[in-house]
């Protein structure tokens, strides 16, 4: 037998990963390693984490109103369709936002910023970031996401003499 191609590694690939978690688990964890991607380069464009944020919101503003406010985050929304159970799903969704809230420390101790601070600004800057696309979408217009992340960006900026 010759060998695999690549288009057959990833069938194999994929079908095995559908196996474990199901059509829906693997598709929050592919969408969660997309927005990680985006949230990793946004943030790494900016010598500034609030500017990187701000960069990050305006991504997020452009692909809703292309989509016509209808393709926000698959993982909140599959993460509010889960609440209460224990269920494979919603553990995807949970690794997701660690996975970003991560993303996000990183970059604010890359930047000079305390452990405890950066740990707890990347869970605001996550939180706010999700709940301000829900907005968005919800009202058909991007300044929840716009004044979420210049809050954001002023509340970061603010650490500048409590930074190591």
């Amino acid at each position: 037998m010759g060998q695999a191609s690549t288009r057959d590694w990833i069938v194999i690939a994929a079908a095995s990963l559908l196996q474990r978690q199901g059509y829906v688990g693997t598709g929050i964890k592919h969408s969660g390693q997309e927005f990680a991607a985006v949230l990793r380069n946004t943030l790494d464009s900016e010598e500034d984490p609030g500017a990187g944020v701000q960069v990050c919101a305006r991504q997020l503003s452009e692909g809703l109103r292309a989509s016509g406010w209808t393709d926000g985050c698959p993982v909140t929304a599959a993460a509010l369709k889960t609440l209460g159970a224990d269920s494979e799903i919603q553990q995807a969704c949970a690794d997701a936002l660690r996975s970003w809230e991560q993303t996000v420390t990183d970059k604010l101790l890359r930047s000079g910023f305390q452990a405890g601070d950066a740990r707890e600004l990347a869970t605001a800057v996550i939180g706010a970031l999700e709940g301000a696309e829900v907005a968005a979408q919800v009202n058909r217009n991007e300044e929840a996401l716009r004044a979420t992340s210049r809050q954001l960006a002023r509340l970061m900026g603010s650490y500048g003499a409590a930074r190591s």
